[in-house]
């Protein structure tokens, strides 16, 4: 204990006693301390030596000998506040409710009144949260703790396979829009994960982003050259690289506008035309041939309790009356108009209403008349599905561009894809199928809110990813604003959590309840760049923060 600085005693009390879980401890009114600071008091031991248990600081009180604040304003000449000392001085201190995180033997009894405590050094930390002897090493970001001439700065970095799997997997983000935050975090891990992986001695790993605001994630490949220096020192502390992603592809959504100049996306016309000259970009398009048997995907955002939308999805699937001989996306827009129409009857039995029939078409047209729904494959178009199965590899990165298309296109475009990783990782016929592949996906409440349809194929799927996908080796890297309207199934089988800065109303909700209250109210402070995680190889949850992105970041998104 001497080799720290020692800053209080334990105080056990008849009604605040040290137990197992918690104890108190008084300090020095001026002392700074925080919320996830960690501290370490002198504990017994068996062999009669001493044992060290350690704690993340909870609460901090401060109290003086007055017995009301009635007896405080008294004391200040009855309500003098020009008197910045007052009539008495009055004895004060702080008193401060630590959690035990562990002890250097495994010593669990309530450690003693009187006891010193001190503040930890570097070893000490890590030997406190786990992170002494981590193996599979990932760099997740960075704690600052303490202030002052006793700040300490320790890398943080965790098992990635509590990450990744095969011991823990997925990962849920939440937290409101703003600077250095959910997608930058995520962008951070992802990047640290490429740069391990990026020989294959650890496992192969690829990536499948979406890109869903702006032209957020349409440049991953580009330096940052406003990158400060500040930030570059913390990737040197970190030992990372400052290099963005390598090995990136991206897709945008076809346009019958491409040859003027226009593309169904945000990013700049000039900026696609160069990438596609470097045969970076592609212009994905769905033909019916290829995309009939998705179509349920078009209606995930339907109640469909009877299961009437989906006997017309499968009467287009079996290729049953007018829709025998279709082949193009036109032609399955007349047949679906036909049906609609009271007379029809498709040349064969037709047991489904034409009130069915008219939402199924309601459901669908809108989205099949986008430009991504089109006839013919061409040169540098491609099919998601083909492309991911075909050839989709270690270290590579595919970005999906889906900003800009209407909600149900964008479903479709998700569950298509996610459909693909998942049908590779059963069965494609090929030897050089990655170990793993993350699927980044913002904005999850999209796809699987609380408010979403049971019987939506793409929530079933993203539950299918969540419970199985960790043996599949898929693994779901999902970002929300809130955590609360997330399905349990997919947040309660995420390994690894992360809290930003959010509002009182979200923390109020059950998600949070067995998040002590202090921390609560600090996820409604948080600043950008900072996060709390939670991870099953860790003893505590953290509050790190991490450095801006490495890659090109576009003004207003």
């Amino acid at each position: 204990m001497n080799t720290t600085e020692v800053i209080g005693k334990v105080s056990a009390t008849e009604r605040n006693p040290s137990t197992i879980n918690d104890f108190y401890f008084w300090t020095d009114k001026g002392r700074i301390l925080s919320p996830f600071d960690i501290i370490k008091v002198e504990h017994v031991s068996a062999d009669k030596t001493h044992s060290i248990t350690y704690g993340v600081i909870e609460e901090i009180n401060h109290v003086t000998d007055a017995l009301s604040h009635f007896t405080s304003y008294i004391s200040s000449d009855f309500g003098d506040v020009e008197d910045s000392i007052g009539n008495m001085n009055r004895l004060g201190m702080n008193y401060v409710k630590a959690n035990v995180i562990c002890n250097t033997q495994n010593i669990y009894t309530p450690v003693l009144d009187g006891k010193q405590v001190a503040l930890c050094d570097e070893d000490d930390i890590r030997t406190a949260l786990g992170l002494d002897d981590v193996k599979n090493p990932l760099v997740c970001g960075y704690l600052q703790m303490y202030q002052g001439k006793e700040t300490r700065k320790i890398k943080v970095e965790l098992n990635s396979n509590f990450l990744i799997g095969p011991e823990g997997a997925h990962l849920n983000i939440s937290g409101i829009s703003g600077l250095a935050a959910k997608t930058s975090y995520s962008m951070f891990l992802l990047n640290a994960i490429q740069h391990k992986f990026k020989t294959e001695d650890d496992g192969s790993v690829a990536f499948v982003f979406f890109n869903v605001k702006g032209r957020d994630l349409m440049a991953i490949d580009e330096p940052n050259t406003e990158l400060k220096d500040a930030d570059k020192a913390i990737y040197n502390s970190l030992n990372l690289s400052i290099e963005p992603f390598k090995n990136v592809r991206y897709f945008y959504p076809y346009s019958k506008d491409d040859l003027t100049g226009k593309v169904q996306s945000y990013a700049q016309p000039d900026d696609v035309k160069r990438q596609k000259q470097n045969q970076k970009a592609f212009a994905y398009k769905f033909t019916f041939e290829k995309a009939q048997d998705k179509l349920d995907l078009l209606l995930a955002n339907e109640d469909d309790n009877t299961g009437t939308l989906e006997s017309c999805v499968n009467f287009i699937i079996n290729g049953e009356g007018g829709f025998k001989d279709v082949k193009v996306w036109n032609t399955f827009e007349e047949q679906l108009t036909n049906y609609t129409k009271t007379s029809a009857s498709g040349g064969t039995k037709n047991e489904i209403q034409v009130t069915s029939w008219r939402k199924f078409k309601r459901c669908v047209s809108k989205a099949v008349r986008n430009d991504v729904f089109s006839k013919v494959l061409n040169t540098g178009e491609v099919d998601l599905t083909d492309e991911i199965q075909n050839n989709l590899r270690s270290n590579q990165v595919m970005v999906i561009d889906i900003a800009r298309l209407d909600e149900n296109t964008q479903s479709f475009v998700f569950g298509s894809v996610a459909r693909a990783i998942y049908d590779m990782k059963l069965g494609a016929d090929r030897t050089d199928i990655p170990d793993k592949v993350i699927l980044f996906v913002d904005e999850l409440n999209k796809y699987a809110s609380t408010d979403i349809p049971k019987n939506s194929p793409i929530l079933r799927q993203l539950l299918d990813i969540a419970e199985r996908g960790r043996s599949l080796g898929i693994i779901l890297f999902g970002v929300e604003q809130f955590r609360s309207a997330i399905h349990d199934r997919v947040k309660g089988n995420c390994a690894t959590q992360a809290y930003g800065r959010t509002n009182a109303i979200e923390v109020s909700k059950p998600d949070y309840r067995y998040i002590p209250k202090v921390y609560q109210n600090m996820m409604t402070r948080l600043s950008p760049g900072e996060y709390i995680i939670s991870n099953p190889a860790l003893r505590s949850i953290v509050n790190i923060k991490f450095p801006r992105p490495t890659y090109k970041q576009f003004p207003n998104g």
